[in-house]
């Protein structure tokens, strides 16, 4: 990839996002488009961006702790957490703010070390508690309005992992984690 190619985020932002040490997401409209789909029998569906899923790994491998948050319960999203090996989901939970400040005392970060992406009401006092607050472009406009960061991608598709290439570009990581996938040159 070119250097002109390569996202450019605000040096402020960047600095923001240099000490994250915990991403926590919501899943509907962050991790899946927002759309909830049921079959004539009631069964639950949802569509995962596999983008976000590799992003996802890339930052757990550079260190950073990943997190879900969710106001509903899923087993859809029991699977895809366990697919992609990440160890803290809490589902069900309306309050995120209350579920976050359980993982700032679980595992011993501080606010200022915690990007939180979410796009809708119950994810506005997360996103203002944490030390990154991260959007979608369709996230509710209140939300966008006071998130540090709006990504260029909507949710589902493909947001998640702009957020990742955000914070392993922070922290110095991005080139180490695209090596494996860039022949050397």
């Amino acid at each position: 990839m070119t250097d002109s190619m390569r996202p450019c985020w605000p040096e402020a932002i960047l600095q923001k996002a240099a000490g994250i040490r915990l991403l926590a997401l919501d899943v509907d409209g962050i991790m899946t488009d927002g759309k909830l789909f049921f079959s004539a029998n009631g069964d639950e569906l949802k569509g995962f961006n596999i983008l976000d899923g590799l992003g996802l790994k890339q930052v757990m491998a550079a260190g950073i702790t990943v997190a879900v948050i969710t106001g509903r319960s899923s087993p859809l999203t029991q699977k895809r957490m366990s697919d992609l090996g990440i160890p803290h989901l809490m589902q069900g939970r309306e309050d995120k703010k209350v579920a976050l400040q359980e993982l700032v005392d679980t595992l011993g970060v501080a606010a200022n070390e915690i990007a939180y992406m979410g796009d809708d009401l119950p994810d506005l006092p997360a996103i203002r508690f944490a030390g990154l607050g991260i959007t979608v472009p369709n996230g509710y406009w209140l939300v966008r309005e006071q998130a540090d960061v709006c990504t260029s991608l909507p949710g589902g598709s493909g947001a998640v992992r702009e957020a990742c290439d955000l914070l392993l570009t922070a922290c110095g990581q991005l080139d180490r984690s695209l090596a494996p996938y860039t022949p050397a040159t």
